[in-house]
C-alpha cells in the first residue's frame, strides 16, 4: 500500500476543523456526539482522510461508551497500533496505515471472541453504505 504524506497546511486546507483536530492532532470527540455512534446501516467504514477501508459494519457493536466500537479491523494491515502513554495511562492508539490519521484506541475488553474494542472517533470515519 502506498503511503499518503501531506504537510500540516495541506491537511488543514482539505479537512473540516473538527476532523483535522481529531485525526491530525490526536484529539477526541465528545462522547455520544459523533454521527456514527448509533448508526446501524450495513456497509464499510473508511478513513475520512484518505478513504482506506477500515471496519465492516458487521463488526460494530454498542459499547455504551459514546463512540463507535468494532471488534476487529477489516484488514489488520490497514491499521497501525502504537503505545500511547498520554493522560497518565497506557493505551494502544489506532491510526490509518495509509495516511497516519488518528482514529481512536483499541482496548482488550471487547464482548466478542476477539476480546477487542476498537473505540473510534466518528469524524475519522466515512460510512460507505451497502445498496
Amino acid at each position: 500500500m502506498e503511503k499518503i504524506s501531506k504537510s500540516k497546511e495541506e491537511w488543514q486546507k482539505e479537512l473540516p476543523k473538527e476532523v483535522y483536530e481529531v485525526t491530525r492532532e490526536g484529539g477526541t470527540e465528545a462522547p455520544f456526539s459523533g454521527k456514527y455512534v448509533h448508526e446501524k446501516a450495513s456497509g464499510t467504514y473508511t478513513c475520512s482522510n484518505c478513504g482506506l477501508e477500515l471496519f465492516a459494519s458487521e463488526t460494530k457493536f454498542d459499547s455504551g461508551t459514546g463512540w463507535p466500537s468494532f471488534d476487529e479491523a477489516m484488514n489488520r494491515e490497514h491499521v497501525e497500533l502504537k503505545v500511547d502513554d498520554t493522560l497518565g495511562m497506557s493505551r494502544t492508539e489506532v491510526n490509518c496505515a495509509r495516511c497516519g490519521a488518528h482514529l481512536g484506541h483499541v482496548f482488550n475488553d471487547g464482548p466478542t471472541a476477539t476480546g477487542k474494542r476498537f473505540c473510534i472517533n466518528s469524524c475519522s470515519l466515512e460510512l460507505k453504505k451497502e445498496i
